[in-house]
């Protein structure tokens, strides 16, 4: 470089010069003070020899031409007692080019090594542009913007850790001067730029580039502030809510402290603290460990902390540190915490409470694996950052709080979002309303009116006589066990009463196949409990020869602990039911958000011997005036699409369940619209109205119904079933099934049935059909469509 203006361009054309000073000097040779005057008059003197030191120059060579008058100028501000202290430089402004620094600056940039260039890091080249031009416009034309903003350079030291340096400018002997060919700046054209700081081709206009010329210097004083830097990234990153940082937020946590105590290898992790259980447990945010537990999920305080420690954090609440680990450990003999800090190479440590009114949240751990480097004195570094952890752990305590509120609501309450808006109203007119009128505020009643019900179920066919079978199974597996044990006591010891005990097992044995009845399991159970279990219980005990204890000790074993039966036949029955009620719950859950992008309803659906679902869609739950009757008809398809998916899926995986059952579909239709009120008490919305109540009434008996005239159910498996009242609902499903049937969702042996009347309902008929299906996945490709029957002797074949 020959020339400072070289590769860089400002509004203004860079002159070095040292009039500005040179001026003030000639104040002080007028002074009173004869040291003073002579000191000034002798800097004169020195630079009378060279006047291109106050006329200004931009040639790079005058530097080192004039270096010694340069320096002789400048000495009073390049304090020698100071040079080794201060961090200081004379430079031009917006330019790397230092010509005088204090021996601390020279010595910083030597450490940072040759191949380190010393720029602003917080200054964009646009900004520069515009923040020049600011300058002109307070220098020349008298308009004060205020865009000073502090400065800084990241400077490696020694050890290549960075260390941040806050910059503040003296440009006391600077002047601004407007060249000829500079435009004018009026008030229209200051106001102008007011309006538009990113508009960078404005400025250049208004400034072009070169058009003032800039003499003078300015003095750089540079503040080491890592420590505040690193105090305030914590901050930061604290600021910011630890779930949405994921793994990022230990590495920029663990680098700021490695900054702010100059240690590299520190490790940081955090515990969080069960008052109740008096446990340390792991965060459950993603990437967060813990030294204290390691691969543990918790850890009983006292078992995981010495005595010492655990005074010192959980009593006292105060740091406890840890310089030399190894030390410890030897002395303690492994003990707590010095034996799972052992075991990971830890060599130092701190721990700080983190405490909020005086009760323990949770314990921030600091590592090395440096002797000595954590210790008890820069552990009061940590004083200064605290406040904010724990600010910032409350805070996330409060976001945990609203998400396991968002779970309860989602998983435990009947609170659908299309209609969380209703509470939420209500909710905040509550408030209020106590806010008026204290204890005597009434919590809104929640109805929606004029709205459309949509009901479905998928339902395991047979259960009752499913579960029966399976229980009087393992009734008689279990009297059979027990009546081979009886016998061979027998035959050792004939005593009257076993003979009676090997009688009443007969007797219940024949019940169980010919005459079950309801109370037949209790009878039984009791039975064995009271008079079985107590005779095999004394004759294991006193079995000196073990002839018996053995086949005792084997049906024990086969006794299930928590139903102290045996539980085989009605297990693999109830995990059958509740894998069922768990994939087609999963199903229509994933099925539902596709149908809420649709157009917004409520949902909801309950888990029996099967999954039922109520839908309601209507302008009340919308809140907005969108409905229309086109998307009650598109939600009726939908819903009927879905079912016969459900039917699909479940037969299709129906060979990896325990036992093979059957299921059975059925919608019911009801056309006109109704209110639904959510009953405070029962937590859950329910019709209102004796009107509307006979949809319930019909939801709860319609899928036992009769085809009249028969003793045949209306619901059957392999066929959907779409129960109605009124003839113009049956035109409409006859619509969506022939539109199915194009699909190959749905067979072509349409069936319209009348039903038995029900109890305090008449008039119902019922669609039904049968469902086409896929006897696996890949057929979908293949087009290969099955009937039920059908698919039972492809499934069996």
């Amino acid at each position: 470089m020959t020339d400072i203006n070289e590769n860089i361009e400002l509004p203004f054309e860079l002159n070095i010069s040292f009039n500005k000073l040179l001026e003030y000097y000639e104040e002080l040779a007028e002074s009173d003070d004869e040291f003073l005057a002579k000191k000034a008059q002798r800097i004169l003197n020195k630079q009378s020899t060279a006047p291109i030191l106050r006329d200004g120059f931009s040639e790079v060579k005058y530097l080192k031409e004039y270096k010694e008058e340069i320096n002789f100028i400048l000495q009073d501000s390049f304090n020698e007692i100071l040079t080794r202290n201060e961090i200081k430089n004379a430079s031009v402004p917006f330019h790397s080019l230092i010509f005088s620094s204090s021996k601390r600056f020279k010595s910083i940039i030597e450490d940072a090594g040759e191949d380190f260039n010393l720029k602003v890091i917080n200054l964009p080249e646009n900004d520069r542009y515009v923040m020049a031009c600011t300058i002109i416009l307070h220098a020349v034309y008298g308009y004060d913007l205020n865009f000073k903003r502090p400065f800084y350079y990241e400077i490696p030291d020694k050890k290549g850790h960075l260390r941040q340096y806050k910059i503040l400018y003296n440009a006391d002997f600077t002047e601004v001067i407007k060249k000829e060919s500079a435009p004018n700046i009026s008030e229209e054209d200051y106001n102008e730029l007011l309006d538009n700081f990113d508009d960078i081709s404005l400025w250049h206009k208004k400034f072009p580039p070169n058009s003032y010329l800039f003499k003078g210097f300015v003095i750089n004083n540079m503040f080491d502030i890592t420590i505040d830097h690193a105090i305030s990234e914590i901050k930061s990153n604290l600021l910011i809510s630890v779930k949405s940082q994921s793994d990022y937020f230990i590495k920029n946590f663990e680098k700021t402290f490695r900054s702010l105590f100059d240690i590299q290898d520190i490790g940081v992790g955090f515990v969080i603290y069960n008052k109740s259980e008096d446990t340390f447990e792991h965060v459950m945010d993603k990437g967060i460990n813990s030294f204290l537990l390691l691969n543990e999920d918790s850890k009983d305080c006292v078992s995981a902390l010495c005595e010492g420690s655990y005074k010192k954090l959980l009593t006292e609440k105060s740091f406890f540190t840890i310089s030399d680990v190894d030390k410890y450990f030897e002395q303690s003999k492994g003990e707590a915490q010095y034996q799972t800090l052992h075991e990971q190479g830890i060599k130092s440590a701190i721990f700080a409470p983190i405490s909020y009114a005086g009760d323990l949240m949770g314990v921030l751990e600091l590592v090395s694996k440096t002797p000595k480097a954590l210790n008890s004195v820069n552990a009061n570094k940590l004083k200064d950052v605290m406040p904010f952890i724990v600010s910032s752990v409350l805070r996330s305590k409060a976001e945990e709080e609203n998400l396991i509120e968002a779970v309860i609501q989602q998983e435990c309450t009947s609170i659908h979002p299309s209609v969380y808006w209703k509470f939420r109203d209500a909710a905040y007119q509550f408030l209020k309303d106590k806010q008026r009128f204290g204890d005597k505020a009434m919590f809104r009643e929640i109805v929606f009116n004029n709205i459309y019900p949509l009901f479905g179920q998928i339902d395991v066919q047979g259960s009752s006589d499913a579960r029966n079978q399976a229980t009087k199974k393992d009734l008689s597996l279990q009297l059979s066990y027990v009546s081979k044990i009886m016998k061979k006591i027998m035959d050792s010891e004939s005593l009257p009463v076993y003979d009676q005990i090997l009688f009443q097992l007969n007797t219940f044995s024949d019940e169980l196949n010919s005459d079950f009845k309801v109370d037949s399991e209790q009878r039984i159970v009791t039975f064995l409990k009271k008079e079985i279990e107590p005779i095999l219980k004394f004759k294991c005990e006193n079995d000196d020869s073990g002839e018996f204890r053995a086949d005792i000790e084997k049906y024990f074993d086969k006794i299930d602990e928590e139903m102290e039966l045996i539980y085989y036949y009605r297990k693999n029955y109830d995990e059958t039911v509740a894998l069922i009620n768990k994939n087609m719950a999963l199903l229509i859950d994933q099925k539902q958000e596709e149908a809420q992008d649709m157009y917004p309803h409520y949902f909801e659906r309950y888990k029996t011997d099967g999954v039922e679902h109520n839908m309601y869609i209507g302008e009340a739950i919308t809140r907005a005036d969108s409905f229309s009757k086109v998307y009650l008809y598109n939600l009726r398809l939908w819903q009927l699409q879905v079912m016969c998916e459900m039917e699909n899926a479940y037969y299709q995986n129906r060979h990896e369940y325990p036992i093979a059952l059957n299921v059975a579909s059925m919608i019911l239709v009801f056309n006109q619209p109704l209110s639904i009120r959510f009953r405070m008490d029962e937590k859950q919305f329910d019709v209102d109205g004796t009107y509307n109540a006979r949809y319930e009434v019909v939801k709860k008996r319609v899928d036992k119904a009769f085809i009249k005239g028969t003793e045949e159910r209306a619901t059957q498996n392999g066929k959907i079933t779409i129960v109605y009242s009124q003839k113009e609902d049956e035109e409409e499903y006859l619509q969506y099934v022939n539109f199915l049937q194009s699909k190959d969702i749905l067979n072509d042996d349409v069936e319209i049935l009348e039903l038995e009347n029900l109890q305090g309902v008449t008039g119902l008929k019922a669609i039904r059909v049968s469902i086409l299906y896929q006897s696996s996945i890949d057929d979908k490709t293949k087009k290969a469509l099955f009937t039920y029957d059908d698919l039972m002797k492809e499934i069996s074949a």
